[in-house]
């Protein structure tokens, strides 16, 4: 390899484990993974130690995030709002609704959509962020990107979804995140702890129906229902609103970090 060659690195950073990979031709090799506790200043702790121990100096790391480390809201289309500052006060006020003043802290990121139409906001720490771009730089590595894993997932695999009606999860292990379109509009997104089994998602999935109409009378059938369950191998998952979801994997279903790092690679 010559000296001057850029490396690229996946960093899958969850709750209770960290997975560094080394990308390149095929399927990015793991060169490092250790489990870790203390929330996200655990995980960037642990994804230090990688870096250290995988010694590059030159080149970048893409951090795939866990959706436990992510807020979500729908955000409603305004005629009011005229600007992207606009824009972004109008989702922050959302997620202090919810979420109080530390929201106030939070860096955002929001779906671009055609006028008239909902996006999807992205809420992560900016400490976290702050903290991410500190360590890269200080293993001589730039902080390509950060891509929580719903949107990650959603964007590898959205060829395979239905164009304007579904339901899609994401059941990472201990979360399920779920995305609802309907008429080719965002409906709604959430991500809840999850028990790590297919009847505890097919019962979230089924509870989000019910709560935005799906599967009501007057609502029409119930679009197609898609489950992506990194670290899982395709199975039969139960029936939502009598629909069977159709599983979309990315890897072997041997790890779930690894798998989780495809969405990048």
């Amino acid at each position: 390899m010559s000296l001057l060659s850029r490396e690229r690195f996946i960093a899958v950073l969850a709750p209770t484990r960290v997975t560094l990979l080394r990308a390149g031709p095929g399927r990015p090799a793991p060169c490092g993974a250790c489990d870790c506790e203390g929330g996200w200043n655990g995980a960037v702790d642990a994804l230090q130690g990688l870096l250290r121990e995988a010694g590059a100096r030159r080149g970048e790391v893409t951090v795939v995030l866990s959706s436990h480390f992510a807020h979500f809201r729908l955000v409603p289309w305004s005629d009011a709002i005229s600007s992207p500052a606009e824009l972004d006060a109008f989702a922050r006020i959302g997620f202090e609704d919810v979420y109080g003043a530390v929201a106030a802290g939070w860096a955002l990121r929001i779906s671009p959509e055609a006028a008239g139409r909902p996006r999807v906001a992205v809420a992560i720490d900016q400490a976290l962020l702050e903290r991410l771009h500190t360590i890269v730089e200080g293993a001589g590595l730039r902080l390509a990107s950060v891509q929580p894993y719903l949107m990650a997932a959603y964007n590898r695999l959205q060829p395979s979804l239905a164009r304007d009606d579904f339901v899609f999860a994401v059941a990472e292990p201990g979360r399920c995140s779920m995305l609802l379109a309907r008429a080719g509009q965002w409906l709604s997104v959430r991500s809840s702890a999850a028990a790590d089994n297919e009847h505890a998602v097919a019962a979230l999935l089924e509870r989000e129906c019910e709560l935005n109409g799906i599967g009501d009378p007057q609502s029409g059938p119930v679009p197609p229902v898609f489950v992506h369950a990194p670290g899982r191998a395709a199975s039969a998952w139960p029936a939502v609103e009598g629909v069977a979801p159709r599983a979309l994997t990315l890897g072997s279903g041997d790890d779930p970090w690894q798998d989780m790092a495809l969405a990048v690679a």
